[in-house]
């Protein structure tokens, strides 16, 4: 039972190497540097969008106050 709960919790080192493996075999080697950069650039975006929505709530808040 317990196994069955940490395999659905965070991955350890061989779940990890597994996926890791599966993704080599799905793209390739080649394609993975590009997949990296692509989900990078995904997740910058995302953090700026997150902190433009955050400073314009900030901003309706300093508002409101004044």
């Amino acid at each position: 039972m317990t196994n069955t709960v940490l395999a659905f919790g965070m991955p350890g080192g061989w779940e990890l190497v597994i996926i890791v493996l599966v993704i080599i075999l799905l793209f390739g080697a080649k394609k993975i540097p590009e997949l990296a950069k692509g989900l990078g650039k995904g997740i910058r975006e995302f953090k700026d969008a997150s902190k433009e929505i955050k400073d314009e709530i900030q901003e309706g808040i300093k508002d409101d106050k004044e």
